[in-house]
């Protein structure tokens, strides 16, 4: 304890004075979560202190202006607020702070720590909406990544610097998917941003990795879903920013955003309250434009020579694979794993959807006889589902479709190879070399 009071000296000590007045303003509307200041110009995404009745003060941010006034929103609960609340401005607008010390902590979305153990010296800034790269400032995917799930590695194989997105519906196995990849991906730094999930998952995670040798080497951003919508954006955005800050060193940074739909939920949330009108299924245009943004800060540096992989998963409501946040992502991610509710129900984990899964880049990644392989492993698997009513009615014969019927052959161990217990991983030139031994024998 007296040690940890002598570091907050000694970080007081060191801290700038600011020389000039402190910003105030008061309260004039509370309105559906929107509280209104007079007095207080504040640039959106600026932090500010509401005092209440209790003698407390209430965080909150600003979201908007309106005729000279400031729009804010609460970052915790409106705990007996009152009118004419006196509201102080708190920090630099528009940054968060970052640094080593973040390595094997979790964190919450203002940066202190959800882990039990003691405050973060963080001396830098970094801005949260992130520092925007020219589209020739971002290197090409040349180098393979592995992930540690053998059907990703061989038959959607993924590069450094790829977004991916993981799409299924709730209950198919995305959290335990990505549980797998964070635990066995191939990275210098490892960013896992848990947005609107339970809190016992997040709990849960945090109790899984943040152990053993993979512990100084990842960072957990975690918002449950019962905080306020700015809180879980600003997770989504303050995740980012440590991955580009990791990335900026010349690291190799992998970004695991999870959900990327809740972040749309919190991004929609926040314009209706600023009255800005549903669009697509009640998505405002700057709600899923900030899917967008998101996506864009992760990639290749080719000043820094650093590079930021992201994994995001995108929830589709209702298993609607049309939904608009789905397309949205689908539309600008670089490849994507689509988990099937079917292949679920029969006990086969990971759920990969083979067909419907793509990445864009994986032809630039692997040899000529791994893409022949992994394209006929494909077209063997298509063809196996889409027979499967026929064979299970009994109404297929062998000899009408050779196709269907070297994947029948072969159906139990092309399930051997697309299958994977729980925490198991496999390196990427196994799987590739698994992929080539099957195809062999097809």
């Amino acid at each position: 304890m007296i040690a940890e009071l002598q570091l907050d000296l000694a970080r007081m000590r060191a801290a700038p004075i600011a020389a000039g007045p402190v910003l105030t303003g008061r309260v004039v509307a509370c309105d559906g979560g929107l509280i209104e200041v007079a007095g207080l110009p504040l640039p959106v995404g600026s932090l500010g202190l509401i005092e209440n009745d209790a003698g407390a003060e209430c965080l909150a941010e600003v979201i908007g202006f309106r005729a000279g006034h400031s729009l804010m929103m609460l970052l915790g609960d409106a705990m007996l607020l009152r009118p004419q609340a006196r509201v102080r401005a708190l920090g630099s607008p528009g940054e968060v702070r970052v640094g080593e010390a973040l390595l094997g902590r979790a964190v919450d979305a203002l940066g202190a720590p959800i882990d039990g153990g003691p405050r973060l010296d963080l001396p830098l800034a970094w801005p949260l909406a992130g520092r925007r790269e020219g589209a020739l400032e971002r290197a090409s995917v040349t180098k393979p990544f592995d992930c540690g799930v053998r059907a990703i590695n061989a038959l959607a194989t993924m590069g450094v610097g790829q977004r991916l997105g993981i799409m299924a519906g709730s209950g198919v196995g995305k959290s335990v998917l990505v549980d797998t990849i964070a635990g066995h991906a191939v990275a210098d730094v490892t960013v896992v941003a848990l947005i609107g999930e339970r809190a016992r998952e997040v709990s849960d995670f945090v109790n899984r990795h943040m152990a053993g040798a993979r512990r100084g080497g990842i960072v957990v951003v975690a918002v449950p879903a019962d905080h306020a919508p700015n809180l879980r954006l600003r997770a989504a955005q303050y995740a980012s920013a440590i991955a580009e800050y990791f990335r900026e060193q010349g690291r190799e940074v992998l970004l695991i955003l999870d959900s990327l739909t809740r972040v749309a939920h919190a991004a929609r949330e926040l314009a209706l309250v600023l009255g800005e009108p549903g669009a697509a299924r009640g998505y405002p245009p700057s709600a899923l434009a900030a899917i967008t943004r998101l996506v864009e800060r992760a990639g290749n540096s080719a000043r820094s020579g650093g590079a930021v992989t992201g994994i995001y998963t995108v929830l589709a409501d209702g298993d609607d694979t049309n939904d608009p946040v789905v397309d949205t992502a689908r539309a600008i991610l670089d490849g994507h794993v689509v988990l099937s509710r079917e292949l679920a129900n029969r006990g086969h984990y990971p759920a990969i959807d083979v067909p419907a899964s793509l990445s864009r880049v994986m032809d630039d990644l692997v040899s000529g006889p791994v893409a022949a392989a992994a394209r006929r492993l494909r077209g063997l698997i298509a063809a196996r589902e889409a027979g499967r009513d026929l064979v299970m009615m009994g109404a297929y014969r062998a000899g009408g479709d050779p196709l269907l019927d070297a994947a029948l052959a072969l159906s139990q161990p092309i399930d051997a190879f697309l299958t994977q217990g729980r925490g198991e991983a496999e390196a990427l030139g196994a799987s590739h070399e698994a992929l080539l031994q099957l195809m062999r024998d097809a």
